[in-house]
């Protein structure tokens, strides 16, 4: 596995993401999901726009990368 280096705003972006995913996961799909889902593709777009992933030297695990980094930094609790 490759060490690579996020900044630490597209890493907290990924956290929310992660954070968001799970409360949208606990909740019944009749409890008013519509602003966790709303909250979870504006994270989306944030992640994907964000000027890291413009650089020539990503790699090509870069999102998978960025999920396990959220967790090591402990930003996001294990379910």
């Amino acid at each position: 596995m490759q060490c690579t280096s996020f900044p630490d705003d597209l890493v907290s972006l990924q956290a929310e993401w992660l954070r968001t995913y799970r409360e949208l996961a606990r909740r019944p799909a009749t409890a008013g999901t519509a602003p966790l889902r709303r909250r979870l593709i504006a994270l989306s777009r944030a992640i994907a726009a964000h000027p890291y992933w413009s650089r020539p030297a990503r790699t090509a695990g870069g999102p998978v990368e960025l999920r396990r980094a959220a967790r090591a930094r402990g930003w996001v609790r294990a379910a």
